[in-house]
């Protein structure tokens, strides 16, 4: 399934760079932001009791997107690079899809997540008028998640640092005003989500996923 919707994106960037029958106007996208991740839930799979697991709280954080985009006045195609980190703050044990509030604690470490992404979204241009755009967009990709000194931990276990990759998606959407005639301000709500991964030592798999709030430029090239 990775390799399929890699060759996919692949696909789909090509036809980016090389589409001139299309008549796409390029352009490229700086944008930065607050990042808020949803507490990061993880489960036990390797024991039969599947309800057993762990949760990470985390503080907001930062996020930056860049995209290579096609223009095809209507709709956008662009291919995405994003990256995201947020401090951990809390620990919690987790059983039978409940939160033990008793065994929920404070976290007064360095340990951090973070996530570097490459996606392919496709967008709707709404004209307002004026060349004022609100858009939706959806995008699926990759997503590599690393955790630095985190407390990734169940019952007789302890790990501290771990990567893994995972199969990502996004929606959000935004508005796109005009400051000159090929430049526009960039404004944007992003819900981005990296599900189902899965890791050893712990054996776990695990859920991500966060809200943005972002701010940036679009330059036509």
């Amino acid at each position: 399934m990775k390799k399929a919707l890699l060759l996919s994106m692949a696909l789909m960037v090509a036809v980016m760079w090389s589409a001139p029958g299309f008549s796409a106007d390029k352009y490229v996208s700086g944008s930065m932001g607050i990042v808020w991740v949803d507490d990061i839930e993880f489960e036990d799979h390797d024991t039969d009791d599947s309800d057993e697991g762990f949760e990470l709280g985390t503080d907001s954080g930062i996020t930056l997107l860049g995209a290579y985009g096609c223009d095809y006045g209507d709709y956008r195609l662009e291919a995405e690079l994003g990256y995201q980190t947020n401090d951990i703050a809390s620990w919690a044990e987790v059983s039978s899809n409940e939160k033990y509030n008793d065994e929920s604690e404070d976290l007064d470490e360095d340990g951090n997540v973070s996530v570097l992404s490459l996606m392919l979204n496709g967008a709707y241009d709404i004209d307002l008028g004026n060349d004022v755009e609100v858009y939706p967009y959806a995008g699926v990709g990759v997503a590599h998640i690393t955790f630095e000194d985190a407390p990734l931990c169940f019952e007789g276990s302890s790990f501290r640092n771990k990567d893994v990759f995972s199969l990502a998606y996004q929606v959000g959407a935004g508005i796109a005003i005009p400051v000159s005639e090929n430049i526009q301000l960039d404004a944007r709500y992003r819900y981005f989500v990296a599900e189902g991964f899965s890791m050893d030592k712990p054996a776990a798999n695990g859920d991500l996923s966060s809200h943005s709030a972002l701010l940036g430029l679009r330059v036509g090239i």
